[in-house]
């Protein structure tokens, strides 16, 4: 029984995502469209777009997984997340709007008077960023699947990449926007539901203090993160979530700067509400799913149901679990599926609309094939594993692209370079060392932030400084642009990114 009310969750989500999307399409006409949503969704509706791509799997399961594995340090990831959005609203979300751009690199081509390179190197980072980060997502629809329905792993991926696929090549951001914004409260009502259910069913097992005095003592128990890790994994979510292109591509959807920081501040109110949820769900998970590991902890919100009830309403629990969890990857997917459309098709396709549609297939294609040739890492640290690399490249070209004039092209791509190097073969190396080794040389690989973060600033800046003489000569009308309301511009046409005036 719970086979099949999963399945029928997981088609009420594929086919409710397709009808917005359709619908989206009817309004979908120009190039602007398809990139921005002709930058006119409003602040509500954008915030809730971007909870739903930005709320993943690592989110929706493995953080509740993290718990249960690491005890308090888990809880270090839902106020990371949620932080990171902090630092998008003081730092980056007005400007980024006000820069007229349809993606980073074009940010960065904008910036930096049509660096060629520059923009080339952005380009491949943001490709790259992409499919790292939607690997996960097919890792955890192979999961969720597999052991809500018992199908083989493989047609989770299968599923998502085809329904983000239609979604996206149908509307482009107008369909996304629409469909990101119902997935998001769709996701919140599929973890509501079940931790009420939840809640009222265990609490009057036991006294309140005996309760707490029980979840206490059991996170008190489980061996967390050192201090080396804890400060490494907090940078690393902080000046991530500055480099994540498909939650920055959210900012170029906005009618104005101000409507930007207005969306931001939203988020973060979203963001808060739900990481609620799974916190408390992964810290009921320590005292009904001991037994998982750190192979199948992911899973804990999906069995928690069915340690707690029998019969039917363990089953129809588990099949709002499943329904949001696929809304999950969903979303997410659906983000970066524009975000790398986006890029691919300014880079290689003359930014047309035929080539965004075809970038789409490209962008879902390659990781499905790589989801199923690789095995599942625990999302909340595959994604963690991201942030780090998105903090040490993307993350300093926008802070000092943004706040530092004197930053040349030579500097940033110095700067990015090296972190992309540090980080991705500290991670690479990472893994063929001993699982229980921790002494400090290996935790600094593992969790590599710490220190590849601020190399990449410090290279940035440093080769600026000795190339100062080549800061672009537009930089202090870029710098007003980016910083000065209400500037005007040039109108953009529907072959390519807007252009200063």
């Amino acid at each position: 029984m719970t086979g099949v009310l999963s399945i029928l969750a997981l088609l009420m989500v594929c086919v409710a995502t397709m009808l917005i999307a359709f619908y989206g399409l009817r309004l979908s006409r120009t190039t602007s469209d398809f990139y921005v949503a002709s930058r006119t969704v409003k602040p509500w509706w954008n915030a809730s777009a971007i909870g739903g791509e930005y709320l993943s799997a690592a989110s929706f399961l493995g953080v509740a997984g993290l718990i249960v594995l690491s005890g308090q340090s888990g809880l270090w990831f839902p106020i990371g997340y949620t932080a990171g959005y902090l630092m998008l609203l003081l730092f980056v979300a007005a400007p980024l709007r006000r820069s007229q751009a349809y993606t980073i690199p074009d940010f960065a081509q904008i910036r930096f008077e049509d660096s060629v390179l520059l923009r080339k190197i952005t380009t491949y980072l943001v490709v790259i960023i992409c499919w790292l980060y939607i690997v996960p997502q097919m890792h955890g629809a192979s999961l969720t699947l597999s052991i809500a329905t018992g199908l083989p792993g493989w047609v989770g991926p299968v599923i998502v990449a085809a329904v983000v696929c239609l979604t996206v090549v149908s509307g482009g951001m107008r369909s996304v926007t629409f469909v990101q914004a119902f997935q998001y409260w769709f996701k919140l009502a599929a973890l509501v539901i079940p931790t009420l259910f939840v809640l009222f069913q265990v609490m009057p097992e036991y006294s309140v203090p005996e309760r707490a005095a029980a979840v206490a003592g059991r996170l008190q128990s489980i061996g967390g993160m050192s201090l080396y890790e804890t400060i490494s994994i907090i940078l690393a979510l902080l000046f991530g979530t500055l480099g994540l292109p498909h939650v920055l591509v959210r900012f170029y959807t906005n009618p104005s700067g101000q409507a930007a920081r207005t969306t931001t501040a939203i988020v973060l109110c979203l963001l808060s509400v739900f990481y609620l949820l799974p916190t408390t769900l992964g810290v009921l998970g320590i005292l009904y799913t001991q037994d998982l590991s750190a192979n199948n902890a992911d899973a804990t919100i999906l069995l928690l149901p069915q340690r707690i009830f029998d019969g039917f309403l363990a089953d129809l629990l588990t099949a709002i679990v499943v329904g949001g969890a696929f809304a999950a990857f969903l979303s997410t997917t659906s983000g970066l599926a524009v975000s790398l459309a986006g890029a691919l098709s300014q880079e290689f396709f003359q930014g047309t609309v035929r080539g965004f549609r075809i970038s789409t297939v490209l962008a879902t294609a390659l990781p499905v094939l790589i989801a199923l040739l690789t095995n599942s890492l625990a999302l909340a640290g595959a994604i963690g594993n991201v942030f780090a690399f998105t903090a040490s490249t993307i993350c300093p070209l926008l802070l000092l692209g943004i706040w530092w004039r004197s930053l040349t092209a030579r500097g940033a791509i110095a700067g990015m370079s090296v972190g992309a190097a540090c980080c991705g073969l500290a991670l690479l190396g990472s893994n063929m060392l001993p699982e229980s080794s921790d002494s400090l040389w290996v935790l600094m690989l593992r969790q590599p932030a710490a220190w590849s973060v601020p190399l990449a600033f410090v290279v940035m800046i440093l080769v600026s400084k000795s190339t100062r003489r080549r800061v672009p000569a537009n930089a202090d009308r870029v710098m007003e642009l980016l910083h000065v309301p209400e500037r005007s511009y040039k109108p953009a046409g529907d072959t390519g990114a807007d252009r200063l005036s």
